[in-house]
């Protein structure tokens, strides 16, 4: 049974009649007939009774109407669901974001999204780095935020901006005379940092290892609110992505240019090169290319 056939026999089985079912599909009466009997060919025997006076349903048409009208409603919403989710009046999209990025930057650009399309909802999973790339890679989610891998495999990456470590250092600290400090002047302080698997901790020993030796660690959290509220307290120093910063002073903490080396990383959005993206995701995915991400820093 093809869609044509089945409206075909439900506008002449609730009109009674060809001249109005034919008018109703603004189809030709000869058309009209010819789908009608292809569909009674199809099934194997006649749907309809008609002469030169009248038509009515065979028993066999009294059974298929209430299903073929249950078909044609079905479809219909089917098709527009889906006109719903393409016109982004609907549907979803899951999106994976390391926290210092999710809880920084993200909001402001899901502002924006939330502004163009009011109607679409937006998971965000606030994952470290590792757990990003693998929920990208298994399907989990559509779109995801991290550093640039190392390797990307089957993983597309569209870079934002270069973030640029800095010095956390907590109030009243003799290494804010300067206007930046040097990884050798941050070292000489207890140093607090992420644990692993952490890509910042992982970032930050491979950059320093070879100028500075191996991390000496004082402590260590998970969390980076914690690593803030410890350098706070006057515990030790650390460093952490530019993104970050806005944050760290808001628990009470001054964050310095580092160098020595300079410590960077691009920041940018991740999908599956294997993978169409939803309506919903390409429409998030735009707004975050086209975000100024430096000026969204200051």
């Amino acid at each position: 049974m093809t869609l044509k056939q089945l409206r075909a026999f439900v506008a002449v089985a609730q009109t009674l009649s060809f001249a109005q079912a034919s008018e109703r599909l603004h189809l030709s009466q000869p058309a009209l007939s010819l789908a009608l009997k292809s569909l009674e060919d199809g099934l194997g025997g006649a749907l309809l009774l008609r002469n030169t006076r009248s038509v009515s349903l065979t028993p066999e048409g009294e059974t298929l109407l209430p299903i073929a009208r249950r078909l044609l409603a079905d479809w219909d919403n089917a098709e527009e669901l889906m006109h719903q989710h393409f016109t982004l009046q609907l549907g979803k999209v899951a999106i994976a974001a390391m926290p210092s990025f999710a809880s920084n930057l993200l909001p402001k650009a899901l502002k924006r999204f939330r502004q163009q399309h009011p109607k679409v909802n937006v998971a965000v999973f606030d994952v470290i780095n590792e757990q990003v790339l693998e929920m990208v890679r298994n399907g989990r989610v559509e779109l995801g935020i991290a550093f640039e891998p190392d390797a990307l495999e089957q993983l597309y990456f569209t870079p934002f901006y270069n973030d640029q470590f800095v010095a956390l250092v907590p109030q009243h600290s003799p290494l804010l005379a300067h206007s930046a400090v040097s990884w050798q002047q941050l070292l000489s302080q207890p140093f607090i940092t992420l644990q692993r698997p952490s890509a910042v901790r992982l970032l930050l020993e491979q950059s320093i290892e070879a100028e500075h030796g191996r991390l000496a660690v004082a402590f260590e959290s998970h969390q980076l609110v914690t690593v803030g509220r410890m350098v706070a307290e006057g515990l030790g120093v650390s460093a952490v992505p530019a993104l970050c910063q806005q944050q760290m002073q808001a628990l009470g903490v001054c964050c310095v240019p580092l160098h020595s080396p300079r410590v960077q990383r691009r920041i940018g959005l991740l999908h599956r090169r294997d993978h169409h993206l939803s309506s919903a995701a390409q429409a998030m995915a735009e707004i975050l290319q086209g975000c100024d991400w430096p000026t969204l820093l200051a």
